[in-house]
């Protein structure tokens, strides 16, 4: 049994071919280009998903149907995107009109976030879970909530946007227009924020810190890296960013464990290749605050297993 899952983003478009056992046994990209619109971001997805179900020596027969895997409000029972702020989509029918290029295959729709969760909950590291979320760290911070197997989405199909609950009132701006949203202080651009903060803060102070020598001087050149490299040479400023980022980030999970209760909290996003340096102190803050901490079993908090794939993988699992 094979499916198709379609992973749409602002600057690329991901295409994969899912079998039975969830894995991408052929994938693909072209670009969005989204200032084309929409008509044209659906026509490629479907000339990418027909190119690669020929290479793969099958037929669009041999698919037993598609999903995509979209930013913004997702509905997934009308299979509409009623809103997404980066690519041209605004009440577009994405599955209607994908099927129809698609030699009227199924089409399902979901947002990027909770796809991910869910292919997480099905062949990641919440396989089995009854209850999971997935958070994941990038540019903003995504998240998805499983339960029993369900994408929970709330009655509009624009919920757990976990990003943008508040941990700090009357904090950092966020793009969504609110101030002290957790995406401002825990996706990767909020870390990035924090560390020009603390160096210019430092260089103010008179103090030393190797991050000033790192990026040369131009604060334009910090990254998610930059703290947790320099913390790792001795860097008393940078393990003191690295410290502050953690404390936001276990702020928002404690909040998260406190409300589900999940059996498996997963975080993807490149910020977890730091391993032991973010998740040894994460975890001891996280139980130190958390409402269940003197009570067993406990959530599992985990490093999330399908990276880039996730997408795909989820968007190809949809119809299950």
């Amino acid at each position: 049994m094979y499916t198709i899952g379609v992973d749409l983003g602002g600057t690329n478009i991901a295409v994969g071919i899912v079998n039975e056992k969830y894995e991408i046994i052929r994938k693909g990209s072209v670009p969005t280009k989204p200032e084309r619109g929409a008509d044209a971001i659906i026509a490629d997805m479907a000339d990418l998903a027909r190119k690669l179900i020929a290479e793969e020596g099958l037929t669009l027969a041999d698919i037993e149907f598609a999903g995509v895997a979209s930013p913004g409000t997702a509905n997934n029972v009308t299979g509409v995107i009623e809103y997404a702020n980066n690519i041209p989509f605004v009440n577009y029918p994405v599955a209607d009109n994908l099927s129809k290029l698609l030699d009227g295959k199924k089409v399902y729709l979901e947002n990027d976030a909770n796809a991910a969760a869910k292919a997480e909950s099905i062949a990641g590291v919440a396989a089995g879970a009854d209850i999971s979320v997935m958070i994941t760290l990038g540019t903003g911070l995504g998240g998805g909530i499983i339960i029993n197997g369900q994408v929970y989405s709330g009655f509009n199909f624009a919920g757990a946007e976990l990003g943008h609950i508040v941990i700090q009132k009357d904090g950092r701006h966020c793009s969504c227009g609110r101030n002290g949203c957790w995406e401002a202080y825990s996706s990767a651009t909020g870390l990035v924020n924090i560390t020009k903060d603390r160096i210019a803060d430092a260089k103010a102070a008179g103090r030393a810190t190797i991050m000033e020598e790192m990026i040369g001087g131009d604060l334009s050149k910090v990254s998610a890296r930059t703290a947790f490299s320099a913390m790792k040479q001795g860097d008393a400023v940078a393990a003191e960013v690295v410290d502050e980022f953690i404390s936001y980030l276990a702020c928002g999970i404690v909040n998260i464990i406190n409300i589900f209760q999940p059996n498996v909290l997963s975080i993807g996003g490149g910020i977890c290749n730091e391993g032991d340096y973010l998740m040894k102190p994460l975890e001891e803050k996280i139980w130190s605050e958390t409402y269940s901490r003197e009570g067993t079993p406990r959530t599992k908090i985990m490093i999330a297993k399908l990276g880039n794939d996730a997408g795909i993988i989820g968007a190809g699992v949809l119809g299950f």
